[in-house]
C-alpha cells in the first residue's frame, strides 16, 4: 500500500508539474496578448492623435484664410470709402469753383460760337460754289446739275437740276461715293469729299462737293470721350422695322459697344449682333431735314430698322462711334448700295 501510495503521489506530482507548466504557458500567452493589445491601443491612439492634429491644423488654416480675407475686405472697403470721399470732395470743390450761373453763361457763349462757326462755314461754302460755277463758265463746261445742301456732317445733299435740258433724275442711274482726302482708311466721313455719278443715255455726269465735309463743332471731342466707354447708350424711336412703318413711338435704347450693337425696349432685347460684314449703318437717305436725326441700321440679313435720335449730335455720334468700334474689329460699316438723288453724311 505504501508503494502504491508513493506511486500515486508521484503521478500526482507529475500531473501538478504538467498543470503548472500549462498554467505558466497560459500566463505567458495572456501576457503576450495583453502586450499586443496595449501596443495596438497605443498605435490606434497615436493614429487618432495624428488625425486630430491634422484636423486642427486644417481648421486653423481655414480660420487664418478667413481672417486674411476679412482683413483684405476691410482694407478694400476702407480704400473704396476713401476714394469715394475724395471724389465727393473734388465734386464739391468743382461746384464751389464753377457756380451754375457761370457754367450756364459758358454754355450760352459756346452755343453762340457754334452758331457763328456754322454761319461762317455756310458763307464759305456759298463762295466756293460760286467760284466753281465761274470756273465752269470760263471753261465752257455744260452745267445741268448741281449739289444743293449744306456740306456739313449730319446734313443732306440733293442733286438739283439747274438747266431746262436736264434729264429727269428718275430716268438716270445714280451712284454716290465717298472720296477720302487722305490715305488713312480709318478716317470717317468727316473730312471727306462726296461725289455722285449720274449716267443718262450713256453720258456720265460727275458732281462733287466744293470741299471736304465739315464736322459739327465739338462733335470730334464728344466722340473721343465716348470711345473710352465700353458701352454707350442712345435713346431712340423706331420709325421703321424691316421696311415697314413702326406705329409705336415708345422710347428704345440703342447700345453701341466695342464688340457689338444692341437694341432694347426696357428689359427686352430686340436684336443683338456683333460687328460683321453683313451689318450696315448709315444716315437715312431722303426725308428732308428730319434725315439729319435718323439712321438706317441693318443688324443682320433679314432684319433692319430706321431709328430716330433726340438730336443730330447724338445721331452723328452714334454713327461715328459704331464705325470706329467696327473698324477696330476689322469691319468697315457702310450703307447699302443703290442709287438715290440724295446723299447723307
Amino acid at each position: 500500500m505504501v508503494e502504491a501510495l508513493a506511486i500515486q503521489l508521484t503521478q500526482r506530482e507529475g500531473e501538478l508539474l504538467q498543470e503548472k507548466t500549462e498554467v505558466k504557458k497560459l500566463a505567458n500567452f495572456l501576457k503576450q496578448a495583453s502586450e499586443d493589445a496595449k501596443k495596438l491601443v497605443d498605435e490606434e491612439r497615436a493614429h487618432a492623435r495624428a488625425e486630430i492634429e491634422s484636423a486642427r491644423a486644417a481648421v486653423q488654416r481655414v480660420e487664418e484664410a478667413l481672417q486674411e480675407q476679412e482683413q483684405i475686405s476691410r482694407a478694400s472697403g476702407k480704400q473704396d470709402l476713401e476714394e469715394l470721399m475724395k471724389e465727393v470732395q473734388e465734386a464739391r470743390r468743382i461746384k464751389m469753383l464753377h457756380q451754375p450761373s457761370k457754367v450756364m453763361d459758358m454754355e450760352h457763349e459756346l452755343r453762340a460760337l457754334r452758331i457763328q462757326l456754322a454761319e461762317k462755314s455756310k458763307h464759305s461754302l456759298l463762295l466756293q460754289k460760286e467760284l466753281a460755277r465761274s470756273k465752269r463758265m470760263e471753261k465752257n463746261i455744260s452745267h445741268i446739275y448741281e449739289l444743293d445742301g449744306a456740306e456739313t456732317l449730319g446734313s443732306y445733299l440733293r442733286i438739283k437740276p439747274c438747266s431746262d435740258i436736264a434729264p429727269e433724275l428718275s430716268e438716270c442711274s445714280i451712284q454716290w461715293y465717298r472720296i477720302s482726302s487722305e490715305t488713312s482708311k480709318k478716317e470717317l466721313i468727316s473730312g471727306r469729299i462726296l461725289q455722285v455719278e449720274i449716267i443718262y443715255d450713256g453720258q456720265l455726269i460727275v458732281l462733287t462737293t466744293a470741299g471736304a465735309i465739315d464736322p459739327a463743332a465739338g462733335l470730334g471731342n464728344y466722340v473721343e470721350a465716348l470711345v473710352r466707354k465700353h458701352d454707350v447708350e442712345f435713346n431712340v424711336v423706331v420709325s421703321q422695322m424691316n421696311g415697314a412703318d413702326h406705329p409705336s413711338e415708345s422710347i428704345h435704347v440703342l447700345h453701341v459697344g466695342k464688340m457689338r450693337m444692341k437694341l432694347c425696349k426696357g428689359k427686352t432685347t430686340i436684336v443683338k449682333e456683333y460687328y460683321s460684314s453683313s451689318m450696315q449703318l448709315c444716315g437715312v437717305r431722303g426725308g428732308g431735314n428730319a434725315a439729319a436725326q435718323v439712321l438706317f441700321w441693318q443688324a443682320k440679313k433679314g432684319f433692319s430698322v430706321v431709328l430716330a435720335f433726340e438730336s443730330e449730335r447724338e445721331r452723328n455720334a452714334a454713327i461715328m462711334l459704331a464705325r470706329r468700334f467696327a473698324f477696330d474689329c476689322n469691319i468697315m460699316l457702310a450703307g447699302p448700295d443703290g442709287g438715290s438723288s440724295i446723299g447723307t453724311k
